[in-house]
């Protein structure tokens, strides 16, 4: 079972090719991309260890040969040190604008990957061959590149598309329960942002896709990567509408800056309590039902993710350090947060009309529960 969808941005197009067992292709579909048989390829150790033979065997089926950086896994290696490493590795390859450098990894290694590519020699092409649920359905499509700095989580970056996509779902079989369920908080806000009826089929379908059905990992990927190419391609550089793929992006950055980017909250976690969190703040912003935080915590704790600060192991800064941090969040526009709010499941909207002392009381009952 193979899906392609194409992100058709004029002059940049590429293709989001999703489907079991295309490491073993991947020579075949990068050829004609090369100037070349030859790629650079950047990976983390733990992807590496587990994959990058069969990636090099794919290759090699087409003459393709490879030479590979390993870095350490985890959300503090998408830093400056890292960027550097990367950018001074890929110069000492001697790597061309006419060669193509393979992002190999989740989320972090496909940010910061692309953004090396991105300021490589003003701009040189890759290739984002995603490993985690996470990075298949939503970072390594779109071109959004960047690595995270004291101040806060992706606030340098560029955007740099890249010019393909190969989304080997069969990688997903090698992910921990919780790494794929972080992943799983990013596929469930595409139905809570625009389609409730995914958002059903998932209600539906969500502990089989965790228990490991391979049809329906295929089907929820390439519904989630349609859904994220139609808003990218309407607004490529977040100017409007691709706004709303930030649908509890506002709570959960601030989140993981106040847990330091670390295991105690993954990526994925954090979307998802801040997708609770952002329905409930709707709910008492008579935006939408109540029934509707209701049935999206009831979704999340049925598939056994964390849903409420209370889930966050160790300390937690208070409500106005929260908000603080939220301020720092790249959504901020002339002082103001904007919010992605929801008029229901599947009906989000941007705001900035947020009065912060309602986003206080949230925060601080939300604390006092734990």
């Amino acid at each position: 079972m193979r899906e392609t969808v194409n992100v058709a941005l004029p002059g940049r197009a590429y293709d989001v090719v999703i489907g079991p067992g295309l490491l073993h292709e991947a020579g075949a579909m990068i050829a004609p991309l090369l100037g070349r048989p030859h790629v650079t390829v950047i990976s983390d150790e733990t992807v590496a260890g587990l994959h990058l033979d069969s990636l090099r065997a794919g290759l090699a089926a087409q003459g393709i040969t490879m030479e590979a950086l390993q870095l350490p896994p985890g959300e503090g290696t998408k830093n400056w040190d890292n960027l550097i490493r990367c950018t001074e590795w890929l110069l000492t390859r001697k790597v061309e604008r006419r060669d193509v450098v393979i992002a190999f990894g989740g989320g972090v290694i496909g940010d910061l990957v692309g953004f090396a590519a991105a300021i490589l020699r003003r701009g040189v092409r890759f290739v984002q061959i995603p490993t985690s649920l996470l990075s298949q359905v939503d970072s390594s499509v779109g071109g959004k590149t960047g690595i995270n700095t004291g101040h806060g989580k992706n606030l340098v970056g560029a955007f740099h598309q890249p010019a393909l996509v190969l989304a080997d779902t069969a990688l997903l079989d090698t992910l921990t329960p919780r790494d794929f369920l972080a992943g799983y908080g990013e596929v469930v806000k595409y139905g809570l942002l625009g389609d409730a009826d995914f958002f059903s089929w998932l209600e539906a379908q969500g502990p089989a896709l965790a228990r490991g059905d391979g049809a329906g990992r295929v089907t929820a990927v390439r519904r989630s990567v349609q859904m994220k190419a139609d808003i990218v391609i309407r607004d490529e550089t977040e100017q409007g509408d691709r706004a709303l793929l930030n649908l509890g992006h506002t709570f959960c950055h601030a989140l993981e800056a106040a847990t330091g980017y670390g295991n105690r909250l993954m990526h994925g976690e954090g979307v998802a309590i801040g997708c609770a969190m952002a329905f409930e703040l709707s709910a008492r912003l008579g935006l939408c039902p109540q029934e509707d935080p209701s049935r999206v915590r009831a979704h999340l704790k049925a598939m056994g993710m964390k849903t409420d600060l209370a889930d966050i192991d160790g300390e937690l800064p208070g409500a106005d350090a929260l908000l603080d941090l939220m301020g720092q969040d790249k959504k901020v526009k002339d002082g103001k947060l904007h919010f992605v709010l929801a008029r229901g499941i599947g009906d989000a909207f941007v705001t900035s009309d947020v009065p912060r002392d309602k986003v206080f009381a949230l925060l601080q009952d939300a604390l006092a529960a734990r």
